[in-house]
């Protein structure tokens, strides 16, 4: 090769190094919101190897679970650390309610020192995650707005903003209307929030965007996760029959703050399945 030629070809070679670190920051997926549960098994195993994965995949904002008077068995200090070790940031937080299922951390037990925790930790949400199946009774149902309402003043006071978290078993007749609306008009708009999960709320027959015509504002977290054709199971998101495009155009109305994609079950490798409903996302490009 000639030197003049050699020359050249070095000079090109060395231009596109100096470009690649822009090139890599525009193609770098934006970050996104996971629902720790997804990936639970995993935590289990490994909880800062899990972190540092979920990071890696442009999920850099978390919805914990679990916490019973400790995080994964850390104290607050412990946690935020690793959190920051690996990039992360948690947003919310799901809770039971405690009302069958005696155990710390609950809205029934320890929910003063669980405010003080997540409140240490940075979070901005806190949520009841789910009722069990002993605890969806009328008796439960009618007494439910009360702790919901004690919970989110309590959570109000450090700066938390509370919530309930729908499955599809709300849906259900509760007298003269549904357990689920029920929940919305006997707790105060400003103390108890909902969190809807786009999923179950499709898969009770329900349409979401006519919840938030109905109930404009209140429903400023969401959980998205899409339903597979034809057996109704989760699915990555994307992948489904959910129109994502028609929920998100009401984000507004709705008063959507913040979402979290959620996967609760994968026919193959949940890191692959959450890898690929951040695909989907980032070619949509929701806010």
């Amino acid at each position: 090769m000639k030197r003049r030629k050699f020359l050249e070809l070095t000079a090109l070679s060395a231009a596109s190094l100096s470009v690649l670190p822009s090139m890599a920051a525009s193609f770098k997926t934006r970050p996104l919101a996971l629902q720790l549960f997804t990936v639970r098994d995993a935590v289990a195993k490994d909880l800062e190897g899990t972190l540092d994965r979920l990071a890696a995949l442009g999920y850099t904002k978390l919805e914990i679970y679990g916490y019973n008077g400790s995080f994964f068995g850390k104290t607050p200090k412990e946690f935020s650390a690793i959190l920051k070790k690996s990039g992360m940031s948690v947003i919310s937080s799901h809770h039971l309610s405690g009302l069958v299922v005696k155990m710390k951390g609950t809205l029934s037990d320890g929910w003063d020192q669980a405010v003080e925790d997540l409140h240490e930790i940075g979070a901005k949400y806190m949520a009841c995650a789910y009722l069990m199946p002993n605890e969806r009774t009328p008796e439960i149902y009618h007494s439910l707005p009360e702790l919901l309402n004690k919970s989110g003043e309590k959570s109000k006071t450090a700066g938390i903003q509370f919530a309930y978290h729908n499955h599809d078993f709300e849906f259900e007749k509760l007298d003269d209307t549904i357990a689920y609306d029920y929940l919305i008009t006997q707790t105060d708009k400003n103390l108890v929030k909902m969190e809807m999960d786009l999923y179950w709320v499709s898969k009770a027959g329900q349409d979401p965007v006519a919840y938030f015509n109905k109930y404009p504002g209140r429903f400023p977290l969401w959980h998205v996760k899409d339903m597979a054709a034809g057996s109704g199971d989760i699915t990555e998101v994307g992948h489904g029959t959910i129109d994502f495009d028609r929920i998100f155009a009401a984000r507004k109305t709705a008063g959507l703050e913040q979402w979290f994609v959620e996967q609760d079950t994968s026919k193959g490798d949940i890191f692959e399945s959450i890898k690929a409903s951040h695909q989907y996302l980032d070619k949509k490009g929701y806010k």
